[in-house]
Formats: C-alpha cells, structure tokens, sequence
C-alpha cells in the first residue's frame, strides 16, 4: 500500500507542477499574442485554417472562431487566454492538495480534519471549473456576438465534485468514529 501510495504522491505533484506550468505559459502566450497578434500562431500552437476557423479548448472550455486573413479575433483569444489561465491553477490546486493527501495518510489516518477539508476544496474546485468555462462563454458570447465563436462547456466536472464532496461526508463521519474508537481505548 504503501509503495502506491508513494507513486501517487509523486505522480500528483508531476501533475501539479506540470500544470503551474502550463498556467505560466498560457498567461505568457496570451500576453505575447496581444503584443503581437500576428505571431499567435508560434505562440500557442492552433491551426490558423481560413476554412474550418480555430479551435481553443482547456478542460472541456471550447471555443471554435473564425480565421480572416491567418489570425484569430484577438478578443477571443483574451478571454479563453484569461479562462485557460484560471482552470489550469484550480486543476495545480487541485493536483496539489491530493499530493497532500497521499502524503499525511502515509503517515497516519486519512480520515484527519486536514484531509477532509482537502476534500472539500477538490470538490469544490472541481465544480468551479466548468462554471468558469460558462461564465467566459457567456462573455464571449456578449462581447464578440454569437456569430464570430462557437462554444461548448463540458458539465462532468459538476458531476465529479458533486461526487467528491459526497465522499467527504463520509470521511468526516469516518474522522468522528475513529476519535469515538480512540475514545473507548
């Protein structure tokens, strides 16, 4: 168990950094992009078609525009650069705090208060993810009008916290009979 466990802690933190670096990068492309928006094709790498338009997507935030004269609309690339950005550091935070988990429940029980509230923020950030997604969609949508994008939000993220905040429930009722055992020892 414990040699899963070690290889867990490891690969959650590969992921999380992974992750910071992609945020970093992203926020990086979207800056150089303003700057320079005729390069946006070596900055991030989509393909400028004037035929099929372009597409974005992050953790199920899509967005199809259209290509005229080999660029995308700046202001769409702004706003799914600034919503890339935000869903990639909740899924370091994300990544981050089930490297702590791994962690403190090598050592002792899963079921601490520490963990628990782990939990809840996993979940939580897991939710806010594709809420994220909407709100920039909605945004764009207003902004640049629904003829120049086409978006799509993927929901299973709501799905999978709800999921993961259910699962805390029951490690907090965990927490409470193991301080109960301990009690009668």
């Amino acid at each position: 168990m414990k040699c899963i466990s070690k290889i867990g802690r490891i690969i959650m933190k590969i992921l999380e950094i992974f992750h910071w670096v992609a945020a970093a990068l992203m926020a990086a492309a979207t800056v150089c992009s303003v700057a320079a928006s005729n390069y946006i094709g070596y900055f991030v790498g989509i393909d400028l078609k004037e035929c099929c338009g372009a597409e974005l997507s992050v953790y199920g935030f899509d967005v199809r525009t259209v290509v005229t004269d080999g660029n995308v609309d700046m202001t769409v690339f702004m706003i799914f650069g600034i919503g890339a950005v935000v869903i990639l550091a909740l899924m370091a935070i994300i990544f981050r705090n089930m490297h702590l988990i791994f962690k403190i429940s090598e050592s002792g029980t899963p079921f601490s208060k520490d963990n628990i509230l782990r939990m809840k923020k996993i979940g939580i950030f897991s939710i806010s993810i594709p809420v994220i997604g909407l709100i920039m969609s909605v945004f764009l949508r207003l902004i640049v009008g629904p003829d120049m994008v086409e978006i799509s939000v993927d929901q299973s993220g709501i799905i999978m916290g709800i999921i993961v905040l259910g699962l805390t429930q029951y490690f907090a009722y965990g927490s409470d009979l193991e301080k109960d055992v301990e009690g009668l020892l």
